[in-house]
């Protein structure tokens, strides 16, 4: 009797390891940020505003930009793709950063905004160019 106790037990603490998590599975990334906009007659239109500093980590771009306003939390940032592409070595792009900031206030505030570079990637190549308007230097997209 104790010895189908025993092999009650076993089974059911093999059937409990068996439904434990797989760590085999992938995981999903998520992009990070906000889309960029791959449209050649908004960036010919959109004025682009200046840039304080980028920092590119992995597929995510973050930029930081000063205005003046009363929040910047009200401040809407597009970053827009011309669709064209150099047929240089390696590719390059070229971008504008958009800034809507409908406030009029003497106060000058920093805002910074994350965006998602995965479309801007040249199918059979590692790296881009990227040439933000705005920005003095030209910098490169690993990835």
């Amino acid at each position: 009797m104790k010895s189908k106790k025993s092999l009650k037990f076993l089974f059911i603490c093999i059937l409990l390891f068996n439904m434990q998590c797989n760590d085999d599975e992938s995981v999903v990334v998520q992009p990070c940020g906000i889309e960029i906009i791959l449209d050649n007659s908004a960036f010919n239109a959109a004025e682009s505003h200046a840039i304080e500093d980028v920092i590119i980590n992995n597929d995510c771009i973050t930029i930081t930009i000063s205005d003046s306003g009363c929040d910047s939390s009200n401040w809407v940032m597009t970053l827009i793709d011309s669709e064209n592409i150099a047929e240089s070595m390696p590719p390059q792009r070229y971008l504008k950063l958009k800034l809507i900031n409908n406030e009029v206030c003497l106060a000058y505030f920093n805002k910074q905004e994350n965006f998602d570079l995965a479309p801007l990637r040249v199918e059979g190549l590692n790296e881009v160019i990227l040439n933000i308007e705005g920005l003095a230097t030209p910098i490169t997209y690993a990835y």
